[in-house]
């Protein structure tokens, strides 16, 4: 049964919620001072606190409630609070939820509202319990693979990305094709590079090779070499990225855009080993683990006659399958803190802009941002403005007006938290747009 601990002067305060909080199944524990209540919070196991703001007779300013919010806050940190008082300000409601106050209600409560608050809290704390609970075995999974493999620092803590990781290290001692799909900017050649570190042949050389930044005419030569005088401008013999990979790894990124032409000698090249430069007859044998990667869907080439069915299947006997930053969101705290530069720290409210945005670039849009604040920002903190990210997400979301906002509290009579989540944003975001609008909280 969840436990709720209610610190108020009043003891009739105590007694009534006790009444109430039984009616919903509701185990209640009552302090009359902060004192008390703080000594109660380190004995007993406690869901929710629900705390008066004024304890001392004709007091009104809320001091010391914002003090014994501060002191549950730093000793509980993940405990919601529920602040309660006759003497009711915006102004230190929207600072004390900035400071992470879970809702604000005044005396006289409505108990449908505060029932609603309390449901919503709970429910709320025991996902987070659960979120806390996989967490904790993502953590220990994350910590091991760290252990067993070298990660060339890659920086993760999304389950989604942590199981692409683990299938590539599992993978990596083989020797055979592996194919990374996944949009731009969402960190293939990194996956790439985790293979090649863990694989027999670590010690060889890792050589890239976008094949869309090559025109076509000259990808073969970049491939396979080229001697003097095959092509125009080959004015000395040059060896190709097979060739220098020879040993080691060769990373083709973005293989749908190579060519049919070499996308056959490519083929050849994996089932035999060998190949010749341009201009020449004499082949060349080596020993190359090749990674693809693309973001192309390349069966729907195929059926468009634009990749080789045959070496689809050469290249992908092994498919690592790598999501976009919107569809692993527990990445992307982790990957801004990593682009900071030393000293800079992110504010809350740049945290919430960076969880809030759809990042249609993936991690390389990410890295921009954060470089482009590192050199914008004034002093060591980040805001949301210096990021400069767009106003309007492109999932379609929109920052509500007066007008959309008035009518959400009233459909949820009041209650912030419902308001909130029926417009899209969290209590904090709800709470500052209110206080910009000039919207009293009822």
């Amino acid at each position: 049964m969840p436990t709720i601990l209610v610190i108020d002067d009043n003891p009739t305060v105590a007694t009534a919620l006790e009444v109430l909080f039984s009616l919903h199944d509701l185990d209640t524990l009552s302090a009359q001072s902060p004192a008390a209540g703080l000594a109660l919070l380190e004995r007993r196991q406690v869901d929710l606190v629900v705390q008066d703001m004024n304890f001392t007779g004709d007091t009104t300013s809320g001091d010391e409630g914002q003090a014994l919010f501060r002191q549950i806050r730093a000793r509980h940190p993940d405990l919601p609070v529920i602040l309660l008082t006759a003497w009711t300000h915006l102004e230190s409601a929207v600072d004390l939820v900035r400071a992470g106050a879970s809702d604000y209600l005044g005396k006289p409560w409505n108990d449908h509202k505060l029932m609603a608050a309390v449901g919503n809290l709970l429910e709320l704390g025991a996902s987070r319990r659960e979120l806390r609970r996989r967490r904790g075995k993502d953590a220990q999974r994350n910590s091991e693979l760290r252990e067993r493999f070298d990660l060339r620092g890659m920086v993760f803590a999304d389950p989604a990305t942590e199981r692409t990781v683990a299938l590539a290290c599992q993978v990596a001692r083989a020797d055979v094709p592996v194919l990374i799909v996944g949009p731009n900017g969402s960190g293939k050649e990194r996956i790439a590079e985790i293979i090649q570190a863990n694989s027999a042949v670590r010690d060889g050389p890792f050589v890239t090779l976008d094949c869309g930044a090559i025109p076509a005419d000259l990808i073969e030569a970049e491939l396979f070499g080229a001697d003097a005088g095959a092509y125009t401008g080959a004015g000395k013999s040059r060896e190709g990225k097979f060739e220098a990979a020879d040993g080691g790894t060769l990373f083709l990124d973005e293989i749908a855009n190579l060519p049919l032409a070499g996308q056959v000698k490519l083929l050849r090249v994996l089932e035999t080993g060998r190949f010749a430069r341009l201009g020449s007859n004499r082949e060349r044998q080596v020993r190359v683990r090749v990674i693809s990667a693309t973001n192309a869907d390349l069966p729907a080439k195929i059926r468009e006659g634009a990749f080789r069915e045959d070496l689809y299947y050469r290249i992908n006997l092994i498919e690592l399958k790598l999501p976009a930053l919107a569809e692993r969101p527990e990445d992307i705290l982790p990957l801004a803190e990593a682009f900071l530069a030393e000293g800079k720290r992110l504010t809350a409210e740049a945290r919430e802009a960076l969880r809030r945005h759809s990042w249609p670039g993936n991690v390389r849009e990410l890295k921009n941002a954060i470089q482009r604040a590192n050199l914008l920002a004034h002093g060591d903190s980040i805001d949301a403005d210096d990021l400069a990210l767009p106003t309007t997400p492109a999932s379609g979301e929109h920052e509500p007006d007066r007008d959309q906002i008035e009518q959400a509290l009233k459909k949820s009579h009041g209650i912030v938290a419902q308001a909130a989540t029926a417009l899209g944003l969290s209590r904090q975001s709800l709470y500052r747009r209110m206080e910009r609008l000039g919207i009293a909280r009822q």
